[in-house]
């Protein structure tokens, strides 16, 4: 790394700000010319208290000051100048003899030492190392702003009243410490909540990590979240810290946390309680400054009074809820929603396509969006990709949903507001002999195995799949060759 040159800062440039304190001025003299002479600009005292009025009136890029003052220590510089301003960097100049004095000087804060009397190259080395430093650190900061500032206002996308009302609510939580609980059906977003709130908070500087507790094998989720030795087990070839700690200063997000084995959610639950934690093999508990998220698209205080998930670990998450409404609660989002991702991915595969037609825009309306915004994300994505004119039409659906928009049933609930699954339940109850079965998971926007499972867990049986009177009745479903497997 060498130094800027003088003919490398053009006009407009801001020059970095440097204060030197020291005694000795020839020193100040030398390292005066060597800023100068690197592009810098510099401010020169020979006392300390010049030094520390000089840090409480105006900001400095860089500090470079003697150990040895005579009216103060250069240890008094550092603590004032880091208390002034953290990203402030400070080199201490010193001499042999006082190496131990600028080894506690770095524990004190300072970036760096320089040890008199020193070679110009090496001395100007040291000054980009800790301005660059510097230079990256103000970098990220300000991405890190501008992520915040951006996402939670990007990412919930809709204008309608449970929009609204979900926003508003990120942005209060966002501005606490507390766990929270998301609840909600799958597809509404849940992790993009979770994000919202993290960069929203006083967190977003710091990491989030996402784990899906349903994703991961049950024999290797506990030594993911909390680490583990090495040898603790077989395979552990490497001690790991764990996505907990991992985390720590940040979130942790749990999605689907209902699927974690109780066992883990006891350990869970004590590291809530304790702020530590303790990997696998090892008898060393580490604190941890964890936020947690958690999330489910069951519901979770049931699922709790049934014995399946531990009511104490429930109510340390739940101190505020939020609950994520389904996409056919959203009125005219709908529409929004497909037109933000007709705009995505026209951009991300070049397409042609500019819009969608009125009988597009009916379909949208009508749909029931059963896998909610994820099921709309991924209609758009495959219309888009199959468009033939620069508008979408309903044709652009026949590779995914075979009955045309205009003959889409229209269940008659008597306006009884209804949970998705029952929802389910009826469509299937009503028309599972009007519709194949392919055309009928098509409806439901679910595969034909998921509509097979669904109708013999609810004993849903096709009149054509029952063999007589008293008879037990079978459940018939296509395989993915097209042919009819027949369950007993």
């Amino acid at each position: 790394m060498t130094a800027r040159k003088p003919a490398e800062i053009t006009n407009c440039q801001v020059l970095e700000q440097v204060l030197v304190v020291d005694d000795d001025r020839g020193i100040c003299e030398c390292v005066e010319m060597l800023l100068a002479r690197a592009g810098y600009a510099c401010v020169v005292t020979h006392l300390g208290s010049d030094g520390l009025a000089a840090l409480d009136s105006r900001e400095f890029d860089l500090v470079i000051t003697d150990l040895r003052l005579p009216d103060a220590s250069g240890l008094d510089i550092v603590a004032r100048a880091k208390a002034a301003h953290s990203e402030t960097q400070v080199i201490l100049m010193t001499s042999f003899s006082s190496v131990e004095s600028a080894i506690e000087a770095l524990r004190r804060g300072a970036n760096d030492y320089v040890i008199k009397p020193f070679d110009n190259d090496d001395f100007l080395f040291s000054v980009e190392r800790a301005l660059g430093e510097r230079r990256t650190r103000m970098e990220n900061a300000a991405l890190k702003r501008s992520l915040r500032n951006a996402f939670p206002q990007n990412t919930i996308i809709g204008e309608s009243e449970a929009a609204k009302r979900l926003r508003a609510m990120i942005q209060r939580v966002a501005a606490t410490e507390a766990n929270v609980l998301i609840q909600g059906e799958s597809g509404t977003g849940k992790e993009l909540v979770a994000q919202a709130i993290h960069f929203g908070g006083k967190r977003a500087h710091r990491p989030f990590v996402a784990v899906n507790c349903g994703a991961m094998p049950a024999d290797l989720i506990e030594s993911e979240l909390f680490g583990h030795e090495k040898g603790a087990f077989t395979g552990a070839t490497a001690a790991s810290e764990g996505l907990i700690r991992e985390a720590s200063g940040g979130t942790l997000f749990l999605d689907e946390i209902s699927e974690m084995p109780l066992n883990v959610q006891v350990k869970l639950l004590r590291v809530l309680q304790e702020r530590q934690v303790r990997p696998l093999g090892s008898s060393q508990s580490y604190i941890t400054d964890t936020r947690f998220l958690a999330a489910s698209n069951r519901n979770l205080k049931e699922s709790a009074e049934q014995g399946l998930f531990r009511p104490d670990l429930y109510y340390r998450l739940n101190v505020i809820t939020i609950q994520v409404p389904p996409l056919r609660d959203r009125g005219d989002d709908i529409e929004l929603l497909a037109r933000h991702f007709v705009r995505h991915f026209c951009r991300k595969f070049d397409s042609r396509v500019v819009g969608m037609d009125k009988g597009f825009v009916d379909f949208l309306h009508r749909h029931p969006w059963p896998g909610n915004v994820r099921e709309l994300q991924n209609v758009i994505e495959r219309a888009v990709i199959l468009a033939d004119t620069d508008l979408l039409t309903v044709n652009d659906l026949e590779e995914m949903i075979s009955v045309p928009a205009t003959e889409m049933p229209k269940p008659k609930l008597g306006g009884i507001p209804l949970s998705i699954e029952d929802y389910t339940k009826e469509i299937i109850r009503l028309y599972q002999d009007e519709y194949g079965e392919a055309e009928l998971a098509a409806i439901l926007g679910i595969g034909r195995k998921a509509l097979w499972e669904r109708r013999h867990r609810w004993g849903l049986f096709r009149q054509r799949d029952r063999t007589g009177p008293g008879s037990e009745p079978v459940a018939a479903h296509d395989d993915e060759r097209g042919g009819r497997v027949r369950e007993l």
